[in-house]
């Protein structure tokens, strides 16, 4: 078992790497924007830095770390590029989400090379019927960051409850062998995410490939019988959509320092007022830097409190949880909107693709998009659980 000390140290280490990439990153940025992929050479990178071993079970070759010190990582890197942190924080999860699947299953993946990798789409897509030893399924789901790099993926659909009752929602694991890639991915935003489409027909997933979403809830999955450490034992709600979220919250910064750079030198070619002079300027850069200390604050208390109730064995309080998938999920907005006035403030000579903002302008506007960063849903039914209301969301 490794101490604190080492973790500390361990986690140092992987965020010193992760900023001496940046350079790298920037460099690659527009490649990874034309080609509608995070770079092999980027993916190389991160493979050889350990970023994809972060979550992953030492079992497997993997540091078993805390949340905390990858979320660390990745919000480091989106300082630079939004699309490979994005990519960075929903491949990398997947190595903690298969921990939680029968061992059988994290052997037939990584049983001969525990460096490969995972994509996704949670969507229900799949149509699915019962068989024999497991499912077969087919369909098609959109949104699968990374996929290019995978030679998995977890696929999501609802298994019918044969006594009529409501649908068990489950993530199917696909070999790269039962799925093609279409390419679909021309966006605004997030390009380098390489988010394409994935293709089954008629696919055989044997039962021990699934994993119930009720499992993850509860936290009691098959893979805790191998893999007992407390990392393991996090709601999945609360790990995955910090990983669709927190890299905006690395782009904001590298935003803001940018900015920085950029106003203390900028005169209006128009009044010759200077925009360090500028009052919203002025305010926006404070509200900013204010903004992305507190939601790193909040994001590392949530996952100390949430890493000690794991290893007290204590259970989750349902508010508590609640309040923490809202916090997760309201980033995005607040993210957008100090983007968005940051923007303003280059004044007209911000347009131009070449201004270090327009990126992470589309980049983060764009992430807003994702089901898990709507803040809507979320924030309604914590409200009406604190008036008393019953909860409706099991995805935290």
């Amino acid at each position: 078992m490794q101490t604190n000390a080492a973790k500390t140290d361990l986690t140092q280490t992987l965020v010193d790497q992760a900023r001496a990439m940046l350079p790298a990153l920037r460099e690659r940025a527009q490649q990874c924007e034309d080609e509608c992929k995070v770079p092999d050479a980027t993916i190389r990178d991160f493979q050889e830095a350990g970023f994809f071993k972060i979550l992953q079970p030492r079992r497997w070759g993997g540091y078993e770390l805390d949340p905390q010190s990858f979320y660390a990582v990745q919000m480091t890197l989106a300082e630079a590029c939004m699309s490979s942190a994005w990519v960075l924080g929903v491949v990398a999860v997947h190595n903690w989400q298969l921990a939680l699947f029968d061992a059988q299953a994290q052997a037939d993946v990584w049983g001969d090379d525990p460096s490969i990798l995972i994509s996704s789409s949670y969507m229900p897509r799949a149509e699915v019927t019962p068989v024999e030893g497991g499912y077969r399924i087919s369909g098609r789901w959109g949104f699968s960051s990374g996929v290019d790099h995978c030679q998995w993926a977890f696929l999501g659909g609802l298994v019918p409850d044969p006594e009529g009752g409501p649908p068990d929602y489950r993530t199917f694991l696909v070999p790269r062998s039962d799925f093609v890639v279409d390419r679909v991915w021309d966006t605004l935003g997030l390009r380098g995410t390489g988010s394409q489409d994935v293709v089954v027909k008629d696919a055989f997933v044997p039962a021990y490939r699934t994993h119930r979403s009720k499992d993850g809830f509860q936290t009691t999955s098959p893979g805790l019988k191998v893999n007992d450490a407390p990392l393991y034992k996090l709601p999945f709600g609360q790990i995955f959509v910090r990983a669709v979220s927190s890299s905006a919250i690395g782009t904001l910064k590298g935003a803001l320092d940018a900015f920085r750079a950029y106003g203390s030198e900028r005169v209006s070619s128009n009044d010759f007022s200077r925009t360090a002079n500028d009052p919203d300027a002025q305010r926006v850069i404070a509200e900013t830097a204010a903004a992305v200390d507190e939601m790193q604050l909040v994001l590392n208390r949530n996952f100390d409190v949430l890493m000690g109730q794991a290893s007290a064995g204590a259970d989750y309080d349902l508010e508590q949880r609640l309040l923490f998938r809202f916090q997760s999920g309201q980033i995005l907005d607040r993210c957008a909107n100090l983007i968005t006035r940051m923007f303003y403030s280059c004044g007209a000579l911000g347009i131009y693709r070449s201004s270090p903002l327009v990126r992470a302008f589309v980049d983060i506007h764009s992430g807003r998009t994702h089901v898990a960063n709507n803040p809507g849903s979320v924030s309604r039914n914590l409200g009406a659980v604190l008036l008393g209301n019953p909860n409706t969301d099991t995805f935290i």
